[in-house]
């Protein structure tokens, strides 16, 4: 207990040395966060469809919230909640809530509401009694102050004996093992490609189940299209499907209005801001049935919000409005149109006068995440929900003929991006080349282009996924980065 209190207070007092004198870099605190991505990343909760939901969903926000603070000027914050299942932990902090569950994670729910790096890496490491020692041993930019310099070019070194001691986990060995997982692709191929090899082979005649119930449904509903929120696996998916046929045999009544429309198994039952019929895997029948009983009155929503979209186009302009779903936070058409219908009676009072027309052919999406305008790399306009109107009408005008190039680039590179993955599929003899959503497509035309420059056998015949992390999901596909090594 004494050793206990001692490393409190040293560490109390050393991090607020730290934090009165130094600042991250955007590299340094990512660097520091490597714990905590280990211990949340989605990849890690195959099994856990819900749980790796909720923690890509945080990480987007997180990120978020990272690239404001490392915009020069940016003063405007808002508090951000978050909740992560943090894989292994053990309680430790009161000041958070924390759940526990059977299966090896917890879950963390915490806000967020400083205004620089390193605060923001203590905060999240701290929230989830994840180690802060390593964060001490980072090169920074700033120069410390007097006072703190001896303290801290002096980190305190503990011996091996205090953690097996108290349990703490060693911040070396952490940083040696995370060394260890930085690995190569062609050595890492070496050492997964018979454990992929294996579930793929044990998940093929699922995977051919799940394209005839898809077809059948899909003929038998006269649906557009079937799809899934990306982290379920083969199984999950039939069963799924099984689940609607079965609704289809009992009330085929129901789904009369259903024709054309997009089917999605998802978390939570409704329609989507695209338009697609929202099925919650967690919902049983009955909520099925109400949804689909709403239709009608979903579609006269819908109206509405189309309606709106142009009343928005209007007055700026004649910007389209569009709804992105792989880079979009996954809303409900109500919520969708409740931010629409918002953001056009800040409009209407702010008055702006764009000359009409004159954005035709640019787009733009709304993100209540965000606090900045930006560009993004395909050409449309990301604008927060609290951008202030005057600049709003400012960073459009200036940009408008950047956005008019990027949206041409896009066009260009989804070309090239499409011929790359067809002939990397072809020379590797892949069953399948896919990314993640969160790759954009300049990283999966470089990582196809570094690609087949290699030689790899390995990869005959398998479900290759261009992601951030390497992992082999549980029906056989291997996931690599797209910046591998």
């Amino acid at each position: 207990t004494f050793y206990y209190f001692v490393r409190l207070c040293l560490e109390k007092i050393l991090l607020q040395c730290i934090i009165q004198s130094r600042t991250l870099s955007g590299a340094d605190a990512i660097h520091a966060l490597r714990p905590f991505y280990f211990a949340v990343h989605p990849d890690f909760f195959g099994q856990h469809p819900k749980e790796r939901e909720v923690n890509e969903n945080s990480l987007k926000r997180l990120n978020g919230y990272l690239e404001n603070l490392q915009k020069p000027g940016f003063r405007s914050f808002k508090p951000t909640q978050l909740t992560f299942y943090v894989r292994e932990g053990e309680p430790n902090s009161s000041n958070v809530q924390e759940s526990f569950s059977t299966s090896g994670f917890r879950a963390v729910s915490f806000t967020l509401h400083t205004r620089d790096l390193l605060s923001t890496v203590l905060d999240i490491l701290n929230s989830c009694s994840l180690s802060t020692e390593h964060i001490q041993s980072l090169n920074v930019n700033s120069q410390p102050h007097k006072e703190a310099k001896s303290t801290l070019n002096r980190p305190i070194k503990w011996d091996k004996t205090y953690y097996s001691f108290t349990g703490f986990k060693d911040p070396e060995e952490e940083l040696e093992q995370a060394q260890r997982l930085e690995t190569t692709l062609t050595s890492w191929l070496d050492d997964n490609e018979a454990s992929a090899v294996k579930k793929l082979k044990k998940s093929l005649p699922l995977r051919k189940e799940l394209e005839r119930l898809k077809f059948e449904l899909s003929h038998q509903l006269q649906l557009s299209d079937i799809r899934w929120q990306r982290s379920w696996g083969i199984a999950h998916r039939c069963s799924q499907l099984h689940s609607l046929g079965r609704l289809v045999q009992q009330r085929p009544e129901v789904l009369k209005n259903v024709k054309g429309r997009t089917v999605v198994f998802t978390d939570r039952s409704g329609m989507s801001a695209a338009g697609h019929i929202m099925l919650g895997t967690m919902d049983v029948h009955h909520h099925w049935t109400k949804i689909f009983e709403r239709l009608p009155n979903y579609y006269k929503l819908q109206k509405r919000l189309l309606f709106l979209e142009d009343q928005i186009s209007q007055l700026l302009g004649g910007i389209q409005l569009v709804y992105i779903e792989e880079l979009q936070p996954l809303l409900t058409l109500e919520e969708y149109y409740d931010t629409l219908d918002s953001f056009y009676n800040k409009l209407l009072d702010s008055r702006l006068r764009f000359h009409p027309h004159s954005l035709r052919g640019l787009q733009m999406i709304l993100e209540s995440d965000r606090y900045t305008p930006s560009l993004h790399e395909f050409g449309h306009f990301t604008i927060p929900t609290v951008c202030d109107p005057a600049t709003l009408q400012w960073f459009i005008i200036a940009k408008a003929q950047e956005a008019r190039e990027n949206l041409k680039r896009k066009e260009e590179m989804m070309i090239t991006e499409k011929e790359l993955i067809s002939t990397s599929t072809e020379k590797f003899s892949l069953d399948r080349l896919y990314k993640e959503p969160s790759v954009s497509s300049a990283q999966m035309i470089d990582c196809c282009k570094r690609l087949l420059e290699e030689s790899l056998p390995y990869l005959q015949g398998m479900h290759l996924c261009i992601s951030h992390f390497y992992s082999v999901l549980q029906d056989g596909d291997l996931c690599i980065p797209w910046n591998w090594k």
